[in-house]
């Protein structure tokens, strides 16, 4: 709860200590007075935006700070999360907003943003302003009301966590099918490498282990070519071994006449069959050199095939083997990310058969909740003089969302034999703020909220509608620490702390203090409100008899 609000330098208020109650507390005081004031410092420790405008004229900076005490386990929890102490449950909130228009935050005197102020103060006091009546008038919120009456976010949270899940299913579902497109081309081409270097069945470096034993095949045509030659030479028409036998023949008859003659017919005898010895050679030669012309044309043909496949990817023998692993591997993965979808396909399907089955029982819980709900809202309406306001829940289903599958809004009917409608176009100002303030009322026992402001839920509404709202304040009161302004009597009587806000002028300049009011003085201030400045004797008695009965409600 707030227990302490101490303010320095905000706009008229110079310096002002302001005790606060478990219970239900009250502030009254003439209009212009700065009723206003105390609410925007409120909001100031909540991590509001300040406007240096806000800041006492002459003044550097503005203080508010705010002792908080008897902190809720979800509070704790929170602060625990964040690494700030509570001891004794008690926390400090402080804001000082410069007049140069920065501000400094701070929780336990440790410097905070305005967005842990808010994040905290979020779990502590909830304000409900004049501008708060636009909740009513938002459909999309009127669900989060529902649900807050309930109580139980079993349900809820259940469906969550599966709504998430097939979100999450769903769109990894729909990143794998826009990436099929690319993934079928990426297959193709990865297939087409598979074919092209598979088929070579090529190992490492062979390709340079080829050309070297194509240039040999190659030398080897050569040797042929020469050694036909030589043979040609000493075994062709005219050759070397004819022009021999001629000579050989020419001599044969003088051989005998001469040793010396016979000497040279010899040697060329020798010479012939020296010549046909080495053509015979030479021819075998040839031979053996002309099967290893098989190989060369083999070796020309592989090579080919290679050097072929090695342009196209640019790549030697080597990096085409590296390549031909990397795209069977790949490919295999790619592959198999045709099961991937298909499993996903599969998980989605049962995701959402069993988002769908929860949100039905979410569905049939909201609708039993929303019987209780209208029956509840409408005793409450009733109560704060609005007999025969029908209050209704148009309850609907449709798509899937992160809250269900249904959409809630409520409709009223502020005159009997009228159909009900939604409450943004009938309901009136001073209805709004009943409307909210018995929303406020039913549910205030499942907030874990310990602070509830009102700022003038009086508006357009008086005499005994006013002392409903007033009862209604009191009875919230007693589960929930409760803080209003207001302008009415029926309403300031049943304040468990009445403080009154007074403006004056002192050294000429105005100032606004803050009173804790006793019984004498509170009954003056209701009788100020209920007769004007000078109230007469009568109306200080019937102030005093209002609070009597007030007190024993």
């Amino acid at each position: 709860m707030l227990k302490e609000l101490y303010i320095r330098n905000l706009a008229v208020i110079r310096e002002a200590v302001i005790p606060l109650e478990k219970r239900l507390n009250i502030f009254t005081g003439e209009t212009g007075a700065g009723k206003s004031i105390l609410i925007n410092g409120i909001n100031a420790v909540l991590g509001q935006r300040c406007s240096k405008d806000i800041v006492r004229t002459g003044c550097d900076k503005a203080i508010v700070t705010a002792l908080f005490t008897e902190l809720s386990e979800n509070v704790c929890r929170k602060l625990d999360e964040l690494g700030i102490e509570h001891e004794n449950s008690e926390i400090t909130v402080s804001r000082e907003i410069n007049a140069d228009g920065g501000s400094v935050a701070r929780i336990n005197s440790r410097t905070a943003s305005a967005s842990l102020l808010k994040e905290i103060g979020s779990l502590m006091i909830n304000i409900h302003g004049q501008h708060d009546n636009q909740i009513l008038l938002d459909s999309e919120r009127h669900m989060e009301i529902l649900d807050d009456f309930g109580g139980d976010n079993s349900l809820l949270e259940e469906y969550r966590v599966t709504f998430r899940e097939l979100q999450q299913t769903a769109r990894k579902l729909g990143e794998l099918k826009k990436q099929e497109k690319n993934r079928i081309e990426r297959i193709r081409h990865l297939s087409e490498i598979v074919s092209d270097i598979g088929v070579l069945e090529l190992e490492a470096g062979e390709d340079d282990a080829l050309e070297k034993e194509y240039a040999a095949a190659n030398s080897s045509q050569r040797t042929i070519s020469a050694i036909k030659a030589a043979v040609q030479a000493i075994n062709g028409d005219d050759a070397a071994n004819d022009m021999i036998a001629a000579a050989e023949g020419e001599i044969s008859s003088i051989a005998d006449d001469s040793a010396e003659i016979q000497a040279l017919y010899d040697r060329l005898s020798a010479v012939e069959i020296e010549l046909s010895d080495i053509a015979s050679e030479l021819e075998k030669a040839a031979d053996k050199a002309e099967l290893d012309g098989q190989r060369v044309e083999y070796l020309r043909e592989r090579l080919s095939v290679i050097n072929k496949v090695k342009r196209k990817y640019m790549a030697d023998s080597a990096e085409l083997v590296k390549m031909y692993d990397s795209a069977c591997h790949e490919l295999t993965q790619l592959e198999g990310s045709d099961d991937e979808i298909k499993i996903l396909a599969e998980k989605r399907e049962q995701l959402l058969h069993k988002v769908t089955e929860q949100a039905k029982a979410l569905y049939d819980y909201r609708e039993k909740t929303a019987e209780r709900f209208v029956k509840r809202v409408t005793e409450e309406l009733e109560f704060l003089n609005m007999a025969g306001v029908i209050l209704a829940v148009r309850h609907e289903k449709g798509k899937l969302t992160v809250s269900g599958m249904d959409t809630v809004e409520f409709l009223i009917s502020a005159n009997k034999g009228e159909e009900p409608k939604p409450i943004s176009k009938i309901a009136s100002g001073g209805e709004l703020s009943r409307v909210m303030l018995a929303l406020k009322s039913v549910i205030a026992d499942k907030d874990s909220i310990d602070t509830m402001i009102f700022d003038e839920i009086d508006t357009g509404v008086s005499g005994k509608a006013a002392q409903k709202i007033g009862i209604k304040l009191k009875e919230i009161g007693k589960v929930r620490q409760v803080i209003c302004v207001t302008h009415l009597s029926q309403i300031a009587v049943m304040a468990d702390n009445h403080l009154m806000i007074e403006k004056n002028i002192v050294d000429g300049r105005t100032e606004t203090s803050v009173t804790q009011l006793d019984f004498n003085g509170r009954a003056a201030e209701i009788a100020r409100i209920m007769g004007g400045d000078n109230p007469g004797n009568l109306v200080m008695k019937a102030a005093e008899d209002e609070l009597r009965k007030a007190a024993e409600l």
